[in-house]
């Protein structure tokens, strides 16, 4: 049983593989010729987090599919009043076909694919956020970056998105930078693992507390919120350590003159990054808003085919 949990569990072809995928989805979806591919399935949409692009992308993606969705609140569900979460996953094993569940815990969605006997992708836990991996992989070649030669600079807080990017780079092969302020640098564990990725796969992954460093001769440039669900109480010292880690027109003129920007959103504009910055790369911004659907198709579909592996 395949599940979409972390980008460490592909490998670089397999991710290959599923962004060629996502590309015939989208040009079929575009020419209005999508095949059904998961007709009649179900797919579970557990949410503990409240989302926009995720639980959008995953409710129409499906439905172009030819399935169906189930959007599950922790209110609405037996999670909310403290059932085992083994017991949900073997009840929603034996109704649905996917699992899909946006959480807190990565340790949830472990606990999931382990007993649901069905494909488990992770919409977003508080330590990975590999969905959204594979629209900003979808749009870098779609902006005609290639992946084997890319410069990638991450700039802001070492988070989900951060972890995700070392993954994604250790499996692949390119260079990242990442910049944060000191004492938001990424988890020890997850670069660990992905210098050892790296060994095999040539990546280069380089870490510094300099956003100008990180930005030099970029071909992407990444960031996020600086203040994610759950955070909020902390936003006024957070705004604070990041003073100075602003994407702006200055900043992103170190990066090279066809260099895209790239923003999962919600965006705050005078935070992460300027306004000016912002609307001057909205077409990149969007275009990977909208890759979030044809992407999660793709995994889904992949999943699906491989569900008996």
């Amino acid at each position: 049983m395949r599940h979409f949990l972390t980008l460490k569990d592909y490998t670089k072809d397999e991710i290959l593989e599923i962004l060629d995928l996502a590309d015939e989805i989208k040009a079929q979806t575009k020419k209005g010729d999508l095949k059904l591919y998961l007709k009649d399935k179900t797919l579970a949409m557990i949410f503990e987090k409240s989302s926009t692009r995720t639980r959008v992308s995953f409710e129409v993606g499906i439905s172009q599919l030819g399935g169906k969705a189930l959007f599950l609140s922790s209110r609405d569900i037996q999670l909310g009043r403290g059932e085992p979460v083994k017991d949900t996953a073997r009840v929603l094993g034996r109704m649905v076909d996917m699992i899909m569940a946006r959480v807190y815990k990565q340790s949830d969605l472990e606990e999931l694919a382990k007993f649901s006997g069905i494909p488990v992708i992770n919409g977003l836990s508080d330590d990975f956020h590999p969905v959204q991996l594979m629209a900003d992989l979808m749009t870098m070649r779609e902006f005609g970056k290639d992946i084997n030669s890319l410069k990638v600079a991450y700039i802001g807080d070492g988070n989900n998105m951060a972890n995700s990017y070392i993954l994604a780079a250790s499996k692949l092969g390119f260079e990242l930078r990442i910049a944060t302020p000191k004492g938001y640098e990424p988890c020890d564990s997850v670069l660990n693992l992905a210098f050892d990725f790296a060994k095999e796969s040539g990546a280069k992954i380089l870490l510094s507390n300099t956003p100008q460093t990180a930005i030099n001769e970029a071909d992407v440039v990444v960031t996020d919120t600086w203040i994610s669900m759950g955070q909020e109480e902390e936003k006024i010292k957070r705004v604070k350590d990041f003073n100075g880690f602003t994407i702006d027109r200055v900043l992103m003129s170190l990066a090279k003159s066809d260099a895209i920007f790239l923003h999962c959103l919600p965006a705050y504009r005078g935070y992460e990054v300027s306004e000016e910055l912002f609307e001057a790369h909205a077409d990149e911004i969007f275009s990977e808003a909208e890759n979030r659907l044809h992407a999660q198709k793709a995994v889904m579909v992949w999943l699906y085919r491989r569900k008996d592996e």
